[in-house]
């Protein structure tokens, strides 16, 4: 490890930035669990070895532009107070295609984990979907996989990316912005995706297997000169 690395790694380890989930955020009065899913048969990956992790933080407005509202899941993220940033979850990955997912047969969350974890990831249906997909492949149960989650998404300071010019807002800019935020982070370290519009989805931080920032591996995703479009929250604060 390079001092570099290490400096980032301490200055990872020692921030004590305000969570993303802010603190006024109250989960709904008999908020309850999902259903346990039914795995695509297509989508089951066990066996592959784990690489690195993604944290995945999702626009919301942008979500819900897509989503709609439809069901329980959305109409808790899309119709409550306003929101940015969102966990989407923690991903393991491998080397390459096919990365692991829904590795094992698991059961249902508990009440308490899904009201837990609500300001950070406001669906139930999601918070099963990550475990199922995600958290089987390196979790022995749920509460250790949303910890882990939970603790890296919390150390990570939003910047408020609705400030900068749309004439100004590439991809460079969105990232520029969080490293601003957040010392501890590098350029190489965030994976930015967007459809087929360049309209920002999420926002993807690439750890090794100790949880250390690092390197995206097989890259950032948008080049940094790409211009990008931004769906506006309902308050235009984030």
């Amino acid at each position: 490890m390079t001092l570099r690395h290490t400096i980032l790694a301490l200055a990872f380890m020692l921030a004590a930035t305000p969570a993303l989930a802010g603190p006024a955020c109250v989960a709904p009065r008999g908020l309850q669990p999902a259903p346990v899913l039914t795995p695509p048969a297509d989508e089951v990956q066990a066996g592959v070895v784990n690489a690195y992790y993604l944290l995945a933080i999702t626009w919301s407005p942008e979500w819900c532009r897509t989503n709609g509202y439809g069901d329980t899941s959305q109409k808790l993220q899309c119709e409550g107070p306003p929101r940015g940033f969102g966990l989407h979850g923690l991903w393991p990955n491998g080397v390459a295609k096919p990365y692991p997912r829904y590795c094992k047969p698991v059961g249902g969350l508990d009440a308490v984990t899904v009201r837990g974890m609500f300001c950070r990831t406001p669906s139930p249906e999601l918070l099963q979907h990550e475990w199922q997909a995600h958290g089987a492949c390196g979790w022995s149960d749920p509460k250790a996989y949303f910890a882990d989650a939970a603790r890296l998404y919390d150390r990570v300071a939003p910047p408020r990316i609705e400030n900068i010019p749309a004439a100004a807002l590439t991809a460079g800019a969105v990232r520029q912005a969080f490293v601003a935020k957040n010392p501890w982070l590098s350029r190489e370290m965030i994976f930015l995706a967007v459809d087929s519009r360049q309209r920002l989805k999420e926002i993807r931080l690439c750890y090794d297997l100790a949880f250390q920032p690092r390197a995206c591996q097989g890259g950032i995703g948008t080049p940094d000169a790409i211009h990008i479009r931004l769906t506006p929250s309902a308050n235009r604060r984030f």
